[in-house]
């Protein structure tokens, strides 16, 4: 887990073309975009996360002594260029929309201007970091919206490493997760830990009477007991007998009830709702696990299955239906020896990999009366709007799809914000929290449309009209050469 510097956390060719710039003296200043062309999940929308992560790895670029005899022993790379490295340093600016925020294929997550070598040695390290906590926060959004809120990730021993399972919790708190099992991460960041016991903690006694009276001494105000070790239903009988001793005590728990981790949830939760209802224990709490899911947690729902808590672990911490997040990082411009901006285009045959050019901000705009997302919009960067002007935006694909926003009945937001101006940290990261918080009101600018589970409603990306003429004048040049 302690890497130490993350500086060679690289592709080796990031670091090949790095020496190529240096021995041709490119020192050209440059903008790149990190970017996703498809939602996760076929969804409707992504959480971007993993902010804090990146500022503290650029914050902390530098290659060590140790670093440089390594890249020296591979046989790659000249004996200036290695000195050259040795007092490197991130000199550029970066641009990110704030962690927690709701985003939308193709507009730019995280915009890095700076000198061509800084900027391309960024994208590997940038990529892993911004992608993967993305992914995560976003399943894990989806997860919590279905279940309607409880949800407790405790996905750490299924996580793809150590990693993967401390900064998994991480987005899934911030995605909207009540806390996190992995001791390690509440350290870490400051969030709830939770959690109970196992089936061998009953296994472990003569009987499971015993286990739950064990525990319930132990532990009387976090009392969750497991109940379906043997017999769920005497479980739950079992479970009852603990409480009805613990309120003859007169112990009053914070927090009591069962939890299930097999079986036909629907059936045993509603059963064992009327068992704790018919003793006297309305608000014992019904905690359920097992292989959990938004599809099969929105399915238990619809059944009118009676759980209060979900325990959500692997397909939420892997994302397992849909594994990676995609984000790319994308040349859109150089500046020239006179500080004038050359905007650059990446073409492809397949039109999802045909990138936006320049230098680009994004801007939201909200329906002013529900406080809801209309559309967002990629400008180029000298680009001014007045929100008392009406406004058309169209579909930069389908252009004849247009809608014109009426002046006044719009709010604009600016998503990119800077996190560091000339190699210096400029932005204070929330507390996980904190970014909780703002995650959840951020999912309520959804329309509800854009949030279920099958076929949900597009929010439109649009381009200005000013970005989609650049684009299409670039694209003919690019016939035009070729023919």
């Amino acid at each position: 887990m302690n890497y130490g510097n993350l500086t060679l956390l690289t592709d080796l060719y990031e670091l090949t073309m790095m020496q190529g710039y240096f021995k041709t003296n490119a020192r050209e200043k440059v903008v790149f975009d990190v970017f996703y062309r498809k939602n996760p999940c076929n969804g409707a929308y992504a959480i971007c996360c993993g902010l804090q992560q990146a500022i503290e790895y650029v914050e902390d670029l530098h290659f060590s002594d140790e670093d440089i005899e390594y890249l020296r022993s591979t046989g790659f790379f000249m004996e200036d260029f290695l000195e050259y490295l040795r007092n490197f340093k991130f000199t550029g600016d970066i641009y990110a929309i704030p962690e927690g925020t709701i985003v939308f294929p193709r507009e730019p997550l995280v915009k890095v201007v700076a000198p061509i070598m800084e900027a391309q040695l960024v994208e590997t390290a940038l990529l892993t970091i911004i992608n993967h906590q993305s992914l995560i926060a976003t399943k894990s959004a989806r997860v919590v919206h279905e279940a309607r809120g409880g949800v407790m990730e405790f996905g750490l021993r299924r996580a793809q490493g150590p990693d993967a399972g401390i900064y998994g919790a991480r987005a899934a708190v911030i995605a909207g997760c009540v806390g996190t099992s992995n001791v390690l991460a509440g350290k870490m960041f400051d969030i709830p830990v939770k959690g109970t016991h196992a089936h061998s903690w009953i296994m472990s006694f003569k009987t499971e009477l015993e286990a739950f009276r064990t525990y319930a001494e132990l532990f009387p105000d976090n009392c969750l007991l497991l109940v379906d070790t043997y017999d769920t239903i005497q479980g739950v009988q079992h479970a009852i007998q603990i409480f009805s001793e613990m309120r003859e005590k007169g112990i009053h728990s914070k927090l009591y009830g069962i939890r299930l981790d097999s079986g036909d949830l629907a059936y045993l939760t509603k059963k064992a709702r009327v068992m704790l209802d018919e003793a006297g224990f309305q608000d014992a709490v019904i905690s359920a696990s097992s292989d959990l899911d938004e599809y099969l947690i929105n399915s238990l729902m619809n059944q009118g299955a009676q759980i209060t808590s979900w325990g959500v672990g692997t397909n939420m911490i892997t994302s397992k239906d849909w594994p990676s997040f995609g984000g790319v990082y994308k040349l859109a411009c150089i500046y020239d020896e006179n500080g004038r901006a050359i905007p650059k285009i990446k073409v492809s045959e397949n039109i999802e990999k045909v990138t936006n050019p320049g230098n680009k901000r994004v801007l939201r705009l909200y329906d002013k009366e529900t406080g809801k997302i209309r559309a967002d919009l990629i400008i180029l960067d000298d680009e001014v709007y007045d929100e008392s002007q009406n406004l058309t935006i169209f579909d930069p694909l389908s252009t004849w799809k247009r809608t014109t926003l009426a002046g006044g009945s719009y709010r604009i937001r600016e998503l990119l914000v800077p996190v560091i101006k000339n190699g210096k940290v400029v932005y204070t990261s929330p507390s996980v929290m904190e970014i909780r918080d703002y995650c959840l009101r951020e999912q309520e600018t959804l329309w509800e449309e854009s949030r279920r589970l099958y076929n949900p409603q597009t929010i439109y990306v649009d381009l200005s009209q000013k970005l989609w003429d650049l684009k299409n004048s670039l694209l003919d040049k690019v016939h035009n050469y070729k023919d």
